[in-house]
């Protein structure tokens, strides 16, 4: 359908940081066909299937959530306030090789996008088992998403025999390459010290024959890059150096724990990476140094990793944790502008995965959030980039590729009642399994 939305406060982050306000977008389908301050052209009244009244709102693209793993929305506060090691071994790991299963995995994917959704995210990139059914969770849902299946040398949920990994992840890649203009499918390498030099190598080699891409945990503690330097001799980054598998589509999450020389890699191959502040800060593995990435002119996403470890999946909250963290490390409130941390959740992302997304322009694909600004925690505006990092937390009306996925905070597309009751059986028999009151 065709869609204005006029009168509003338009956050375009386009190449010129143009700011309407009033003003306008028409969306015809997928694409936004015009916008502009002022008032819209009386003909686009007529055009418009539906017309929205954006007064007292901000009209600005949809966030990207540059990493999560989706569906451990089902293990949220499961076992907090413990070491990273104890948390996996003794919760995580167990309750994965007992529980997970289709299920479980497209279910839990709804729970995250219902929350995501909520607070202005349009695409995600997610990593997990049985991705499959996060896939058919986010066609349920209306979601653009990079979802990318799981490889380790170990035996997983879907995979039990570790050897079948990286056919099973090709497999992936070819059934999904074709399927919508919504789903990129792609590879997740869980980290240097779960994958062997010959799995990554191959799990780079197919996902350049599907142009496509690879993501990998790396650096994230001080005990992996002593456990890769132990192995190997020398340090995590430099590891995916000398394999070869670092260039624009190897996705680096976390890089905690990297060196300048390092930095400096990272920048002469092109790959990105993504920031993780708040699961890094609630399990105490360290925390990327951002500010000198971003000096590098390296692209930097925003990821919220997976509730298990936030234990939100909220893009404003982990922009505002971003902007905070380094700012107090460094004991420098200059860094880390409002507007630089919105980049790193919308045009930063969308260049990195080549989305034609992050700005509102003409040609672009409508992935558009609406967000009230009647609460009073978001006036007085004297700063629109402040707001949106510091104060904003929600949004009201969600479009996603032209399509309303979420009207004055009612999601469309699913079910909530029933989606509460699977979540709730699914977290009874975690219950049961671990033994919890």
């Amino acid at each position: 359908m065709s869609l204005l939305i006029f009168n509003g406060i338009i956050v375009t982050l386009d190449e010129n940081n143009n700011l309407f306000y009033p003003g306008y977008v028409f969306i015809d389908k997928n694409e936004i066909k015009s916008l502009n301050k002022g008032n819209p052209p009386s003909e686009l009244f007529k055009e418009a299937d539906k017309v929205i009244n954006a007064k007292d709102k901000l009209i600005m693209p949809g966030l990207i959530n540059a990493h999560t793993h989706a569906a451990m929305s089902m293990f949220r506060g499961l076992a907090d306030d413990l070491p990273l090691e104890t948390w996996l071994k003794d919760f995580i790991f167990p309750v994965e090789r007992k529980l997970v299963d289709k299920d479980f995995v497209y279910w839990g994917t709804l729970l995250a996008g219902w929350e995501m959704i909520k607070s202005g995210t349009t695409c995600l990139a997610d990593g997990y088992f049985f991705e499959d059914k996060a896939i058919e969770a986010c066609k349920t849902l209306g979601l653009r998403g990079i979802l990318a299946q799981g490889v380790l040398d170990y035996p997983t949920p879907d995979v039990p025999e570790p050897k079948k990994s990286l056919i099973n992840a090709e497999r992936f890649l070819k059934k999904w390459k074709d399927f919508s203009d919504l789903i990129t499918p792609a590879i997740f390498a869980h980290a240097p010290y779960t994958c062997s030099s010959e799995t990554l190598k191959k799990a780079k080699d197919i996902t350049r024959n599907y142009n496509t891409f690879l993501f990998i945990h790396v650096a994230e503690t001080q005990w992996e890059v002593e456990e890769i330097k132990k192995r190997y001799g020398v340090t995590p980054i430099y590891y995916l150096y000398h394999l070869g598998i670092l260039d624009e589509k190897t996705i680096l999450i976390h890089a905690n724990w990297i060196s300048d020389e390092e930095i400096s890699i990272i920048a002469d191959t092109g790959a990105g990476i993504v920031h993780n502040p708040e699961s890094n800060l609630k399990l105490a593995t360290g925390l990327s140094p951002i500010p000198k990435l971003l000096s590098k002119d390296i692209p930097v996403a925003l990821g919220t990793d997976s509730a298990a470890s936030n234990n939100n999946l909220n893009l404003f909250q982990e922009m505002d944790t971003a902007a905070k963290i380094h700012k107090g490390i460094l004991l420098d409130p200059t860094i880390m502008p409002a507007k630089t941390v919105i980049k790193m959740t919308t045009t930063i992302p969308a260049k990195m995965f080549n989305l034609n997304t992050g700005c509102l322009k003409k040609g672009a694909l409508a992935d558009i959030i609406i967000i009230d600004l009647k609460h009073p925690s978001l006036f007085p505006l004297h700063n629109i980039y402040s707001l949106i990092v510091y104060s904003i937390k929600e949004a009201e009306t969600v479009i996603v590729n032209g399509k309303i996925v979420m009207e004055k905070g009612k999601i469309t597309s699913i079910d909530t009642k029933y989606i509460k009751e699977k979540i709730f059986q699914i977290s009874e028999k975690i219950k049961k399994f671990l033994k919890l009151s």
